[in-house]
């Protein structure tokens, strides 16, 4: 099969965003004028190492949208399967205005480099701060650029020295409605690597 996307694809559903699979999931936490906003985003990555920055894209000018734009920072959560319900239960369709953290009873503490919420018990957050907002081709479609200012590690995440996924299994989003867990982790040396 072939298609152009400005075509159509002639299929039940979109197969786009099963193509593109795994992708991590940020949980991205922010606060802005109408209180504190947690939201699962699959289009999220980290993007540079130094200094390390991440990025998300939002389809829609959602609430987390309006609120990095007035404070200018926001925090990425990671998912573990332990939190695959409440991470689905802060992607309703909730009112504006509406704290995610007490709908789907996510604990939440303050981050200490910028003026906003993390998930408490997450394997990991990333502090951000924005670097830039960019409007994307298409009806609000939107990329947002971070640099990360702090780092939360979870103490039972660290094994060795090195933050261990296999300590928390991370979901990842496949597409439709389809997520995987990841349960089993290949080491591998690059080539001409001692």
């Amino acid at each position: 099969m072939f298609y152009r996307p400005e075509d159509g694809h002639g299929l039940p559903h979109n197969p786009f965003n099963a193509i593109v699979s795994p992708r991590p999931i940020g949980w991205i936490s922010t606060r802005g004028p109408e209180g504190d906003n947690l939201a699962p985003y699959s289009f999220f990555n980290a993007v540079a190492y130094v200094p390390p920055q991440v990025m998300f894209a939002s389809t829609g000018a959602k609430d987390s949208l309006a609120a990095l734009r007035a404070s200018g920072v926001f925090c990425v959560n990671i998912v573990e399967a332990a939190a695959l319900a409440r991470m689905n239960a802060t992607s309703a369709a909730f009112p504006r205005g509406t704290d995610e953290f007490l709908a789907a009873e996510v604990p939440k503490e303050e981050c200490r480099t910028i003026p906003c919420p993390r998930v408490a018990d997450a394997p990991a957050s990333l502090e951000c701060r924005v670097t830039q907002v960019v409007e994307l081709l298409g009806r609000d479609n939107f990329l947002i650029l971070g640099e990360v200012t702090g780092v939360h590690l979870r103490d039972d995440c660290l094994r060795d020295g090195r933050f261990d996924v296999t300590a928390f299994r991370p979901m990842a989003r496949l597409g439709y409605r389809d997520y995987a867990v990841v349960r089993e982790v290949i080491e591998l040396s690059r080539p001409g690597e001692g």
